[in-house]
């Protein structure tokens, strides 16, 4: 297509007004019924979306302050300052904790590269990847917006859309048995409790490709060598017959 007839798509267009739809308008599901107009598709389990600030079952923070999520994000957009804890009043089990939080989200590239290196699983991504900004400011998340409520739950702010389920099975509760991981890790539970959450189960079913070789070598070898043993006794029997 030339340059004209793509200007003739724009000028087409010009006059139709709004050609936003909603989620899965008008479409049917597998049992032939019509779904709302609103209704989302379902998220992959690992889908990584909006950060939070996780706390213990006790309500203590998760966060310590070292900055290794500042780090090691190839984006620059975390900005962390620790701070000691007061004796009488600690924010966290450890002698620090995060007292400033920053996420610049016109920065993030959701990579999850924060939450792999969070030594206390303290960070992790929920599924929400659907919040708006009017200015500048709303972008960048502080501890105020990030840290958990005293249920456990993230705080819903006023520009996102939350739907049931988002804040389920976060980025850090697959982690361990994620495909760098080992396969037997699987059915472990390797996550600590979560304020209004507890410990969520492991999840199950991840296969390490790493291992599935490992076996697969090994299984040639077994195979090899109970080859070579075959030949040799032949051998061995055809020279007795020999003699």
């Amino acid at each position: 297509m030339g340059y004209l007839e793509g200007f003739a798509v724009t000028f087409k267009k010009w006059g139709e007004g709004v050609t936003t739809k909603e989620y899965r308008a008008g479409k049917t599901n597998r049992k032939g019924e019509i779904s709302d107009k609103d209704q989302k598709a379902p998220k992959p389990p690992r889908a990584h979306g909006r950060h939070v600030l996780n706390r213990y079952e006790d309500g203590m923070e998760k966060c310590i302050g070292c900055e290794l999520c500042a780090g090691v994000c190839p984006a620059k957009c975390i900005y962390v300052r620790g701070a000691e804890n007061d004796p009488e009043d600690p924010k966290s089990p450890g002698e620090r904790f995060g007292f400033v939080y920053e996420i610049n989200y016109l920065r993030c590239i959701h990579c999850d590269l924060c939450v792999e290196a969070c030594p206390t699983e303290a960070i992790t991504e929920s599924k929400l990847f659907e919040f708006s900004f009017l200015n500048r400011e709303d972008a960048i998340y502080t501890k105020n917006e990030l840290l958990v409520g005293d249920d456990g739950l993230p705080q819903h702010l006023p520009w996102e859309d939350w739907r049931p389920g988002e804040d389920e099975h976060t980025s850090g509760w697959m982690r361990a048995t994620a495909p760098a991981g080992k396969a037997s890790y699987e059915n472990s539970a390797a996550w600590s409790g979560e304020l209004g959450y507890g410990v969520r189960a492991p999840e199950v079913g991840q296969d390490n490709p790493e291992d599935q070789v490992v076996e697969a070598v090994e299984a040639d070898l077994d195979a090899h060598g109970a080859h070579e043993h075959g030949a040799h006794e032949h051998g061995a029997h055809e020279q007795g017959g020999h003699h």
